[in-house]
């Protein structure tokens, strides 16, 4: 009975370490309907009234593989990050920070404006910094990092 015991408590560690606190209370997000994450990263995190996201690419997260065409891949990459916002209380218009790198930027920046545009529907649109990196992850065009200012509810 004790290993029984003593294996429940090891499996409750585990699972609440995955979705522990910090000590100053940064938590990691990882909310239904999102993409799954392998390795030593997480989707994003709240600290205070902030909430950070890991760059995103076009991965659709039902399939776990890159969406086929430049522009349907920058709106997934795009609609990854809504999806972890909201799961935090923000919307689009809420972002504070965006750092876009593309493997291209001659031919992906336009694609980038298009899609930011029809997602956020209308200025303002928050800052943004663009740039062409040599190469991404799985070779990919797009990767987007940002920010979002959420106040926590109390």
């Amino acid at each position: 009975m004790r290993p029984l015991v003593l294996g429940a408590l090891l499996t409750a560690a585990a699972t609440s370490a995955a979705f522990a606190q910090s000590p100053n209370g940064v938590r990691t997000l990882d909310p239904p309907g999102a993409i799954k994450v392998e390795g030593t990263w997480s989707l994003g995190a709240r600290a205070g009234d902030f909430v950070f996201v890991a760059g995103m690419q076009g991965v659709d997260p039902t399939t776990g593989k890159l969406v086929a065409g430049d522009e349907a891949r920058i709106r997934q990459a795009f609609l990854n990050i809504k999806l972890i916002a909201q799961s935090e209380g923000a919307t689009l218009q809420d972002c504070v920070r965006l750092t876009v790198y593309v493997s291209d930027l001659a031919r992906i920046a336009p694609l980038v404006d298009k899609v930011q545009a029809e997602l956020w529907g209308k200025p303002p649109y928050p800052p943004r910094t663009m740039f062409e990196a040599k190469r991404l992850f799985d070779n990919d065009i797009i990767e987007i990092d940002s920010v979002f200012y959420a106040p926590a509810k109390k």
